[in-house]
């Protein structure tokens, strides 16, 4: 047996290559940008105006002068003016052009308007002006070329609405992996089946396809029997087809726990078989070409940490994501495991003054599928210590929105 942090090196190294295809820019929220998104022109591309209000030469104010005719009204979406008699004024809209000849915009709870002789006039009521106020420069954002959104960028609404503005209607972007989910077992039956007393309805392999389709992957399911050579041909035709498998179920050491000896069989080298770790300790990991195998052991709860534990981080890394920094959690109770295993323990997570707080739900072992409806995360508890005192700091693994 390894480590978790061996493991965890170790899967992280057996990366595959994705290949990078084009995205319907509006359809690309999600996936990894392979591109430089670079600025079509200035950000903003013209002198902005920030408020509604009127727009004048400044220097008059400056001279005393607090009554401006209103030449016109300037507004978003339409070429700029040019302010005819430099001691006038125009009306002027929030994300207008700032007007030729014009370098203050004072706004309309600064103004009074009136009318004389049939033309209009604003009075300016404040005291004190700025030169430039409430004009947003030319390029104080960003400067034509430059790079607005960098390459390995996993794309969320903001960079989306980035692409669309520099006119980018498609996106080079790392293509989802392609991830069949596999269950084993003679014990399953179906989610419309009525099971027999000695079985139970398959949950497993949908709470991985959910788990993925959060982060954009469809994945596609079957169920085998207990049959090895079921398994075997059935395996053989999948792995053909996608670059992620993952099992669940049929990898510890009964009689008929098949997977190992099958991937065997199919010539799909193990890169290891268990982990110092409960629950999940029969994990089976093997790399063949440009596919992996995550061999996930059947009970629920294992299923789950070996899920968020190892085949989410090595998705993020196949697509280019970044891992994110470990979070990690206060324990809120003594806690005490006697065994040279990491333990992962079920918690719930409590928010106080910035802080997470992680109450133990140790549940009914691994295969209480129904204790995870209690909780949010597990904590990384290491090997080398037995008691674990509240107030202690822990790696945590969500699995929840926290």
């Amino acid at each position: 047996m390894i480590s978790v942090s061996e493991a965890e090196k170790i899967i992280l190294e057996q990366t595959i290559n994705l290949p990078i295809e084009d995205c319907p820019t509006p359809e690309a929220i999600g996936k990894v940008l392979r591109e430089d998104i670079k600025a079509d022109r200035d950000f903003p591309p013209f002198d902005r105006v920030t408020m509604d209000g009127i727009a004048i030469n400044y220097q008059y104010w400056e001279n005393g002068q607090k009554k401006f005719l209103i030449e016109g009204v300037q507004t978003a979406g339409s070429p700029p003016f040019t302010l005819q008699k430099p001691d006038s004024a125009l009306e002027i809209m929030t994300g207008a052009m700032l007007p030729t000849g014009c370098d203050a915009v004072i706004p309309v709870e600064e103004i009074t308007f009136e009318e004389e002789g049939g033309k209009k006039f604003a009075t300016i009521t404040s005291t004190k002006l700025v030169h430039r106020q409430n004009i947003h420069p030319q390029g104080e954002d960003r400067k034509k070329d430059d790079i607005l959104v960098s390459t390995n960028t996993l794309l969320s609404q903001a960079e989306i609405a980035v692409a669309v503005s520099v006119g980018k209607s498609t996106l080079k972007v790392t293509r989802k992996p392609a991830i069949a989910i596999v269950s084993t077992g003679n014990e399953l039956v179906g989610i419309d089946e009525i099971p027999k007393p000695y079985q139970i309805r398959r949950s497993n392999s949908y709470a991985l396809a959910s788990a993925l389709s959060n982060v954009g992957i469809k994945a596609q399911i079957w169920h085998l029997p207990d049959e090895q050579q079921v398994i075997e041909e059935k395996m053989s035709e999948i792995f053909r087809d996608f670059d992620v498998i993952i099992t669940s179920g049929g990898v510890s050491k009964g009689k008929k726990d098949f997977v190992p000896l099958v991937m065997e069989k199919l010539q799909i080298p193990k890169v290891f078989h268990r982990i110092k770790q409960r629950p999940g300790k029969p994990l089976w990991f093997g790399k063949k070409d440009n596919k992996v195998v995550f061999g996930l052991p059947g009970n629920p709860v294992s299923t789950m940490v070996g899920l968020f534990r190892y085949v989410m981080p090595y998705l993020r890394k196949i697509e280019g994501i970044n891992n994110k920094p470990k979070q990690f959690a206060v324990l809120s109770e003594d806690f005490s495991f006697d065994r040279e295993l990491t333990y992962f323990l079920s918690v719930k997570i409590i928010n106080k003054e910035g802080k997470l707080w992680a109450n133990p739900i140790p549940g009914h072992g691994s295969g209480d599928f129904a204790n995870l409806l209690d909780c949010d995360a597990f904590i990384e508890l290491p090997a080398h210590e037995k008691n674990f005192l509240a107030g202690s700091v822990y790696p945590l693994i969500p699995f929840r929105n926290i």
